[in-house]
């Protein structure tokens, strides 16, 4: 959803001429697919795009690679918004081949944890991407200086900017009634992945004992996993305390935020996660994991950020409980409103596209950075 917004504000800027090609994929079965209906009743104000059909897999798109030569030969300046997948080394060559600026958002793709698969071929696929980048003409798009410094390890033939995703900021928030102290309504709001710390955040939950704590797990995920969480809820004995919701979109999704007193976030790595701004911008308080890039949260008295063990997470959710909720929702929210806007960051996006182009053809080749 951040890209589409993304897009969204950044067409509606004096200018802009935008165009996204897209994979029609919507999962990783052969049949997860963005039917036409679906295509047809989306809304893109200001621009077109085009989907490309997937063949196989999560984005096995052949038609995407073809069609990406005219796209770029059209075009000024290259967003490209992936890293594992088919159509990134296509769009990297004919950008080269083109003579064409490159921005490039992995979106967390190129960071690493313990749990990481298949480390050694991203190695090599890194390696090819990156002989493809000239410096002059490429930029990586970061949303965190943690994500910057991250990538950087693994990508090196090119600048790299920082700018953080935006957030929609309701206008006006439903007037919400807190649970009475001593009580807790927590909220998980995320994929269902082993990478999002779930698991530790149960096993802390096991350990408060004398908080009437509720926590609602909103998401979906591969059924083998959600099973795994199941099981451990029963185990723990937590079953009359959790509850599995499913994926939540638009209403579903605010009502969530608006109807619980706490969100966790529990991850064990994220470039960005965009469920804290939107918690924040609902004015819903948040406890994030330090492998989340929102030390800054603290600061602004917002949440708290600390360590995903059982143990660390326990004793915040506990310590919480008796801070002024209302109050921290409130100052999250006035946060959310000042710096992370979608017409801010889109604007920010285009001084970057317009640097870019005047600057690629320059002829001089300067040492990548981050900055």
């Amino acid at each position: 959803m951040s890209l589409y917004h993304l897009c969204n504000h950044l067409a509606a800027l004096p200018s802009v001429d935008l165009r996204v090609l897209a994979s029609d994929t919507a999962g990783p079965g052969w049949a997860d697919r963005v039917t036409r209906e679906e295509a047809n009743a989306a809304s893109y104000p200001g621009y077109e795009v085009l989907f490309c059909r997937k063949l196989w897999g999560v984005d096995f798109t052949p038609t995407l690679a073809v069609r990406v030569w005219p796209m770029i030969a059209w075009a000024d300046v290259v967003h490209l918004t992936s890293v594992y997948s088919m159509p990134t080394i296509p769009t990297l060559l004919s950008a080269r081949l083109l003579r064409k600026p490159v921005v490039w958002s992995p979106r967390g793709s190129l960071q690493r944890w313990s749990g990481s698969t298949r480390v050694a071929e991203k190695r090599v696929w890194n390696r090819v991407c990156d002989a493809l980048l000239v410096p002059r003409r490429s930029i990586l798009h970061a949303t965190s200086e943690e994500e910057a410094k991250e990538s950087v390890r693994h990508i090196r033939n090119i600048h790299v900017c920082v700018i953080p995703n935006g957030v929609e900021v309701p206008a006006h928030l439903a007037k919400r009634v807190w649970m009475p102290e001593g009580g807790l309504r927590i909220l998980y709001l995320g994929r269902l992945d082993p990478k999002k710390g779930i698991d530790n955040l149960l096993r802390a939950l096991r350990e408060i004992r004398d908080t009437k704590w509720m926590l609602r797990i909103c998401g979906d995920g591969k059924q083998a996993y959600r099973a795994q969480l199941e099981s451990m809820v029963r185990d723990l004995q937590l079953g009359e305390r959790v509850t599995f919701v499913g994926p939540v979109y638009g209403d579903a999704k605010t009502n969530e935020l608006f109807a619980s007193d706490l969100c966790v976030v529990p991850s064990h790595m994220e470039n960005f996660n965009n469920v804290v701004a939107e918690a924040l911008a609902h004015g819903t308080p948040v406890i994030a994991s330090r492998g989340t890039p929102w030390s800054e949260m603290e600061n602004r008295r917002a949440g708290m950020w600390v360590d995903n063990t059982p143990g660390s997470l326990a004793a915040a959710i506990q310590r919480i409980r008796g801070m002024d909720l209302a109050a921290m929702g409130a100052r999250g929210r006035e946060w959310m409103l000042a710096e992370y806007a979608w017409q801010s960051v889109a604007e920010r996006m285009l001084s970057i596209y317009r640097e870019l182009t005047e600057h690629s053809t320059d002829g001089v080749e300067s040492a990548p950075g981050i900055r």
